[in-house]
């Protein structure tokens, strides 16, 4: 029992790390794109050191299966990519609030991708979250507005690759699927950086914080971050784990009032908005955890 406690401890620990990268958009003062390159490049060397310590599976011995990993290694990037530009060009509380409908997007690309039943219900909780950012939108001007577009396509971005590894998880190893996806993500970030005229001295001219902020970002928050979830899954549970990371969200407002004092720009209605995504989320989650102990109940009577 006093084990379990520690589990769920430590998942909310990596939650509350995940909650606070939105944070770091804003601490770390250097472009979206080098954020993405360096936050990818110090994962990927963490994460060879820590898979080849744990002695977990590297290889992926399939070229098709190889071909699709990497295809969502860009995707990864790209969601990246658009999540920091959300939050440099407004707030940390909507960079992150745009990716809490990540799990909304699930529910209509599942059917597509991995041929799930279409959930009517799933449906209705969309209309609600789009409701809630209407409230969120309302009061905003073109930049922000601009902000909440870039923010909603990194929450498809996420969605996808979400989806993508599910069904990639049932052919290949975890660990396997995550260090191609950052390999690849390395390399599309490069070909990006270089077709931006990015790709010179400026990728390394930042303050000491930058630097110490972008370790904690690929090391705590990336890889030990996913190390430590695949763990906690086999103790806990998929359905806990994907549960508790609706929070996050949170986490990262609460954290932005006091480090970031993003309270004297948002207004009433962002905050009525935000509650009402938050309690669409989570009621969503819950749904799926009713509908699932049921299908569950059905099958144990067979």
């Amino acid at each position: 029992m006093f084990q379990k406690i520690q589990y769920y401890l430590l998942l909310h620990v990596i939650i509350f790390m995940w909650g606070f990268t939105g944070i770091l958009g804003k601490l770390i003062h250097i472009d979206a794109l080098y954020i993405v390159w360096w936050r990818i490049l110090i994962a990927l060397v963490s994460l060879l050191i820590g898979l080849y310590l744990l002695k977990m599976p590297m290889r992926i011995p399939d070229r098709k299966l190889m071909l699709k990993t990497l295809g969502v290694g860009m995707i990864v990037a790209t969601h990246w990519i658009t999540f920091y530009m959300s939050i440099q060009l407004s707030t940390a509380s909507l960079g992150i609030l745009c990716l809490s409908t990540t799990t909304l997007h699930v529910t209509w690309l599942e059917p597509l991708i991995l041929k799930k039943r279409f959930s009517w219900v799933e449906c209705l909780f969309g209309c609600l979250v789009i409701f809630g950012i209407y409230f969120v939108s309302d009061s905003f001007d073109a930049k922000q507005n601009l902000a909440l577009i870039v923010g909603l396509l990194s929450a498809l971005c996420a969605a996808l690759f979400s989806v993508f590894n599910a069904k990639l998880a049932e052919e290949v190893p975890a660990s396997s699927i995550t260090l191609h996806e950052m390999a690849i993500g390395l390399v599309f970030m490069t070909v990006v950086l270089a077709s931006q005229g990015m790709l010179n001295g400026s990728l390394f001219k930042m303050t000491g914080s930058d630097i110490g902020w972008l370790l904690f970002l690929g090391i705590m928050c990336t890889s030990f971050a996913f190390l430590a979830t695949i763990e906690i899954m086999k103790r806990l549970g998929a359905f806990t784990v994907a549960l508790s990371i609706n929070l996050e969200p949170v986490y990262t407002i609460l954290l932005a009032i006091p480090i970031l004092e993003e309270n004297d720009l948002l207004n009433n209605d962002f905050y009525i908005g935000s509650a009402m995504i938050i309690a669409v989320v989570i009621a969503n989650a819950v749904y799926k955890a009713i509908a699932r102990s049921r299908q569950t109940a059905k099958e144990a009577k067979l």
